[in-house]
């Protein structure tokens, strides 16, 4: 499985319905075993506009996007950390995502009953940071009773391990998440094999009603003064309208969107904010065979990026070939980039931008 953001939020925010745009807007519908219940998983393609105009340059054959997963986990409920609602398999399936999308109900309907009785962003999502913390309370708890017996054994690493273990459990004791403490390289490490809840990423999606895309909302207003609080992100989305857009074919849904007053869809706002939150960025092959993208974490050197394509290429890594799309764009083809100089040849330490094209020269 790939790069993924688990869609979380309270029962009937519009998460479902926001999943479901994502699965008919050309995504493949599946259901993947994370545990005893088993989440929709939604593959859907990354919006890139860089890959048409490569495919006008190149005409190729075959033309391959990048895609990255979003996973449907049921609606939470106020007290999953101790088994309400089958609280425990669903925090089970969160800790198996690599990011969190927190589906926030911006939006009053009389017809679609809110579980708290009323419409309040605020409280929604202090109930659902409450649940997850309290999830990592207590795994931090049991893990803190297994260290106790290998403290004794005066190890430094297990000792610092252990220091650690306590600050994070003070830190949730005080209702801060995790993901909000700054730790060393080190530390983050040790919190990847935690597998921690409130450690994961978070961008939040305040899901409007239709009439409400682009106009002020007291409610949104209110999700982003906590999203600004911890340097999160915002989509503002319309379930209803993505559902509707999604519907329609490709080449209609631009002039659907132009007639509401919008270059985009929420749709496609969204699996870019999923995309930036997970850290990671794009980098293309092109020929008259294929024109490719290839998704990889920001901070990838060259050998790791080919060895996306295939094992043996980082294995036998020679060099990298590389130009930027910026310079294609300019200069319009690939043989005028070659005679400016900007074809550059790259060995195992360069650091991988998004936008490179790239031709990979190995021996295995």
């Amino acid at each position: 499985m790939g790069f993924n953001c688990g869609i979380v939020g309270l029962p009937n925010v519009g998460k479902s319905t926001i999943f479901n745009a994502v699965t008919s807007a050309g995504a493949q519908a599946s259901n993947y075993p994370f545990t005893t219940i088993d989440p929709n998983v939604g593959v859907v393609d990354m919006p890139d506009e860089r890959l048409d105009r490569l495919v006008e340059i190149y005409q190729p054959k075959k033309l391959t996007p990048t895609t990255m997963e979003f996973v449907d986990i049921a609606g939470l409920v106020k007290g999953a950390a101790q088994g309400e609602g089958l609280g425990n398999k669903f925090l089970a399936n969160i800790r198996e995502v690599d990011a969190i999308a927190h589906v926030v109900r911006c939006f009053d309907d009389p017809n679609v009953v809110h579980v708290a009785g009323q419409v309040d962003p605020k409280t929604d999502i202090e109930v659902i940071e409450a649940e997850l913390m309290l999830a990592d309370l207590d795994a931090i708890e049991k893990r803190l009773v297994k260290a106790e017996k290998l403290v004794k054994t005066g190890d430094k690493k297990v000792l610092d391990e252990f220091a650690f273990m306590k600050r994070l459990k003070d830190m949730l004791a005080k209702g801060e998440p995790i993901r909000r403490g700054a730790h060393s390289e080190e530390e983050q490490a040790w919190l990847k094999s935690y597998a921690l809840l409130s450690s994961k990423p978070v961008l939040y999606v305040a899901n409007v009603a239709e009439d409400m895309v682009d106009k002020p909302s007291p409610h949104v207003d209110a999700v982003r003064k906590i999203a600004d609080a911890e340097g999160a992100r915002v989509v503002v989305i319309s379930g209803q309208v993505e559902g509707e857009i999604a519907q329609l074919p490709k080449e209609e849904r631009k002039e659907y969107l132009a007639g509401m007053g919008l270059k985009e869809s929420g749709l496609d706002r969204l699996i870019r904010a999923g995309y930036d939150l997970l850290g990671l960025i794009t980098y293309f092959t092109a020929g008259e065979k294929e024109v490719r993208a290839w998704t990889i974490t920001k901070g990838t050197k060259a050998p790791q990026a080919a060895g996306k394509i295939h094992t043996d290429f980082e294995k036998g890594f020679i060099r990298a070939e590389v130009f930027h799309y910026d310079d294609l764009m300019k200069l319009k083809t690939e043989q005028a980039v070659k005679a400016a100089g900007l074809l550059r040849s790259e060995g195992k330490d360069y650091v991988v931008r998004d936008g490179d094209i790239m031709l990979f020269r190995f021996n295995v």
